[in-house]
């Protein structure tokens, strides 16, 4: 079926049960970034692939909005289609509720599937809509009626215990730590829908979301009980028995909303962005619900000792795996033939060559000339573009190890190159030099040292619409909270051993995009009477290409920040490689 047809078999769905518009995500159940196949039902019914996307169908319109990375992606879909973009982040454009506040009457209806969309989404249009007195129906789930053929299933494979080696704490551990923060909320219960900190409070992995290793589960805890919902195929017996020593309750996926009505009276906490509605409405009504922030997100985000030091193998064989492709891309450009697709696929293959690497931790962008421009690009066997020995390429990927997650981004610079790619090659060097290089007091938060990275583009009337970085997941997803840098406000503070990405760019639609992204960790530096500092340990080891600078752009502190880094490059990778690649290695970490 083509998307216009999809959209007609939607609108008879709608009309039939008295919905005037319905809201379309690709969530699943669990608020997950990522999802299985199972659950893109909005990625099914408008045929745009992105991560971020909500579409609202009425009777007479459909409309699609995606933030800043996907603008360009979305356009080139949804041509051909009814469905109109609005481009979130630009000045003028509507968000997805008032679009259907302006859009419907009075005593109109709008719906969602409740499974899928989350209690802070449902309050928001909610408190919107009664304003018009337009009604929520929140019962049917339209999609699963028209979406009959092809429906990829519901993942079913088993999990598997994180080691401790690898964890440095049990679960019983993580619980108490749990029920610690528990109390100074005030809860008796706290709710965790959250696929990554479920997995990462109960030492497990598994195999649901692709590059996720989480499984569909819900977790409850509470002063002396913690259970596990989760499907009983998916729990082998020696996981069991492990999930017992830690005083964890096993029982199955849809017994949670059960569970949920016959509680007991006190409070329960659940953080409104991580649950969704259908859970929402099963608490039992003499239940007090607390909406508070995730406490195991807080928690996971400061990593310890175990996991701190695991990490930094991890960042040392993905590193090896960086240096053996771009090595492997200079000397066989032009030589052989390599695409888009095929850059993704070498990558993949010299990562499952590190010990515990279990895959990427993402879809590869590999982004070549004006494919990079799009943030999110993903080639395939239509889109993809043959290598030459001329212009950039984003390459932005990552691993999946049992002892940590990685996030890289390098610009392959090839020989001959545009002065306005160099020119901009460097001013993003600069950028990420500017954040990278920042020393800052106690209590800053993300959203406080975003300017450093854009100054440097502001300068020269550029920008960049999204993120400056993230927090990376532990073997979990390679986006993880509350930390990160961007420019709407934030009230999470920086903390010691916390880690986050940087990863400023610039992009350039129908000509090129750039992008230098590397992990840092959060460490201490000096006390003063003033307070503790904190700066930026490097965490990424590979090298950021010489090709594409020009050095007259460089301050001496610029130069000594990319010289000191190059070093340390080398130092730490040069024992894992061949002499071949000792000496590329060499050449390509250079002082400048």
């Amino acid at each position: 079926m083509k998307v216009n047809d999809k959209i007609a078999m939607l609108r008879e769905l709608m009309k039939k049960h008295g919905i005037d518009a319905y809201i379309i995500t690709d969530s699943d159940p669990h608020m997950s970034e990522y999802v299985s196949e199972h659950y893109k039902a909005r990625t099914w019914i408008s045929g745009f692939t992105g991560s971020a996307g909500t579409v609202v169908v009425t009777q007479n319109e459909s409309a699609l909005w995606t933030d800043g990375r996907y603008h360009i992606q979305a356009e080139k879909q949804l041509k051909g289609t009814e469905i109109k973009l609005f481009k979130q982040g630009n000045p003028g454009v509507p968000g997805v509720n008032n679009w259907i506040y302006d859009n419907l009457k009075e005593g109109q209806t709008a719906g969602f599937c409740a499974k899928t969309f989350p209690v802070l989404m449902a309050q928001d249009l909610e408190r919107l809509l009664s304003k018009k007195n337009i009604k929520i129906n929140k019962e049917h789930d339209f999609i699963s009626e028209i979406w009959t053929e092809n429906r990829p299933p519901i993942p079913m494979d088993e999990i598997f215990i994180h080691d401790i080696k690898y964890s440095g704490k049990t679960a019983k551990e993580k619980i108490d730590e749990v029920r610690k923060q528990m109390e100074k909320e005030g809860a008796d219960y706290y709710l965790l829908g959250s696929l990554d900190d479920i997995a990462w409070l109960f030492n497990f992995r598994g195999n649901d979301v692709p590059f996720v290793p989480v499984a569909a589960s819900y977790a409850l805890i509470t002063k002396d009980e913690a259970f596990l919902f989760i499907n009983g195929k998916k729990v082998p017996q020696k996981v069991r028995e492990i999930f017992r020593e830690n005083n964890v309750t096993v029982l199955e996926y849809d017994e949670v909303k059960n569970h949920l009505q016959n509680l007991k009276k006190g409070t329960i906490a659940f953080d409104r962005r991580r649950i969704n509605t259908y859970l929402y409405d099963a608490i039992n009504k003499d239940v007090t619900k607390k909406e508070i922030a995730e406490i195991t997100t807080k928690l996971k985000a400061v990593k310890n000792e175990t996991e701190l030091e695991n990490f930094k193998t991890c960042q040392i064989r993905d590193g090896v795996a960086m240096v053996k492709f771009l090595k492997w891309v200079e000397e066989n450009v032009e030589k052989e033939e390599i695409t888009e697709v095929t850059v993704s696929e070498k990558l993949k293959e010299l990562r499952l060559t590190q010990p515990d690497c279990l895959g990427p931790s993402f879809a590869t962008i590999a982004g070549y000339k004006d494919h990079g421009a799009m943030m999110h690009y993903c080639a395939d066997d239509e889109s993809k573009y043959t290598l030459k020995n001329e212009g950039v390429m984003v390459v932005d990927s990552g691993g999946q190890y049992l002892c940590g997650t990685t996030d890289i981004t390098r610009t392959v610079v090839f020989e001959n190159i545009t002065d306005e790619e160099r020119f901009d090659y460097t001013m993003v060097l600069k950028a990420h030099i500017g954040l990278a290089s920042a020393k800052f007091l106690e209590g800053t938060t993300g959203s406080n040292l975003d300017i450093l990275a854009r100054k440097p583009l502001w300068d020269i009337g550029l920008d960049y619409k999204c993120g400056t970085g993230h927090g990376v997941g532990y073997c979990l997803s390679v986006h993880e909270g509350p930390q990160g840098f961007s420019q709407y406000p934030s009230h999470v503070r920086l903390e010691k051993n916390m880690n986050v990405t940087i990863e400023p760019g610039i992009y350039k639609e129908g000509k090129h995009g750039i992008r230098i992204e590397n992990m840092y960790n959060v460490v201490e530096d000096e006390k003063t009477e003033y307070g503790q500092f904190y700066r930026f340990e490097v965490m990424t080891l590979c090298p950021i290409s010489l090709r594409g600078i020009d050095e007259k752009l460089l301050t001496d502190a610029e130069k000594k920040w990319l010289n000191d880094y190059h070093k340390k490059v080398y130092e730490e990778l040069k024992d894992y490689l061949s002499e071949d690649e000792r000496a590329w290695l060499k050449e390509n970490t250079r002082e400048i």
